[in-house]
């Protein structure tokens, strides 16, 4: 295999990822045609093919199945030298790259910016999934931390709180039980719910409190955004449970409405993950500094207003 570059492995790996030529050149931010041309060439290195194309379609073939385990790990190797260098030198800088479950990406961006600001020579990239893809990144060490409300029981993970996190029950502004106070959960059963993706943190969440006051809620409709879920909220197709991190614009403008109802909000925390096996570098080690010295105040500040007032009240 003479002649497989670095470049040719990521571009590989980030198709694999998506199985999608187009999705994979958003990501690496270059044109589809280029993305093409990569996989070619390493097909052609390699001597075997490692995609199946039926139309739009794409998959990997068994040795490309094969092909993906080893690249991922040459990857990873790389990664950690180059940590391993930075650590040496004592500077910050190089790639960072930070996993995000969804709805953080409602507030993240604008932390992380405030970071970047006081450690410029960091190139920093973001990796949005749901908790589940999410877990599956920090396995294969294809990030340096994640940002999570439930952090992976299934891994050995160092985790540390940085923030609040609150859900709430999310309606339309003109829904008949906007005008009640203190609801009692038992009224939801009545509701038809949009809810989160199985392997969403936001969907595991609702679960737990439904089960915590035996309530078993019909489900209108399954959605994997959080912004389809909040415009078929406003349009009345049903009502839905959500981090309130992603309800600022919607709240201010008055299309949607937090219900009150007892037990909530629902507050957890966001948290700030990575490998135990997995020795930060220092650009790693100072955003995982910044997130826990920063992070509550930032969201604080953002959020505060929003808030239900019992949840104000114990700040």
């Amino acid at each position: 295999m003479k002649g497989v570059t670095l470049q040719q492995l990521r571009v590989f790996t980030t198709v694999a990822k998506h199985l999608a030529f187009g999705k994979a050149a958003d990501e690496l931010c270059v044109t589809q045609p280029a993305v093409s041309m990569q996989i070619r060439e390493l097909e052609r290195a390699v001597g075997l093919p490692l995609f199946d194309r039926e139309g739009r379609r794409v998959s990997l073939t068994t040795p490309g199945e094969y092909f993906l385990v080893y690249a991922r790990r040459i990857l990873a190797t790389l990664k950690d030298a180059e940590d391993a260098m930075a650590r040496m030198g004592g500077i910050e800088y190089g790639r960072l790259t930070v996993g995000l479950v969804s709805t953080a990406k409602y507030f993240l961006p604008r932390l992380i910016g405030q970071f970047l600001i006081e450690h410029p020579g960091i190139d920093l990239q973001l990796a949005v999934g749901n908790r589940k893809t999410l877990v599956e990144m920090i396995q294969r060490n294809e990030v340096d931390l994640a940002v999570m409300g439930r952090p992976p029981r299934e891994l050995s993970t160092r985790v540390e709180p940085f923030a609040p996190h609150p859900s709430v029950i999310i309606v339309s502004s003109d829904h008949p039980l906007n005008n009640h106070e203190r609801l009692s959960p038992a009224v939801l059963v009545n509701e038809r719910f949009i809810v989160r993706e199985e392997g969403s943190g936001t969907r595991a969440a609702m679960e737990k409190f439904f089960r915590g006051h035996n309530l078993r809620p019909a489900y209108a409709m399954e959605i994997s955004s959080n912004e389809a879920i909040k415009h078929a909220v406003a349009a009345n197709l049903g009502i839905s449970f959500l981090s309130i991190h992603t309800l600022k614009l919607e709240l201010q403008a008055g299309m949607l409405k937090i219900l009150d109802v007892e037990g909530m909000p629902v507050v957890g925390c966001w948290h700030v993950v990575h490998a135990l096996s997995k020795t930060l570098s220092p650009a790693a080690e100072a955003l995982r500094y910044y997130l826990i010295e920063h992070g509550e105040r930032f969201l604080d500040s953002e959020f505060h207003d929003l808030y239900p007032s019992r949840m104000k009240a114990s700040a």
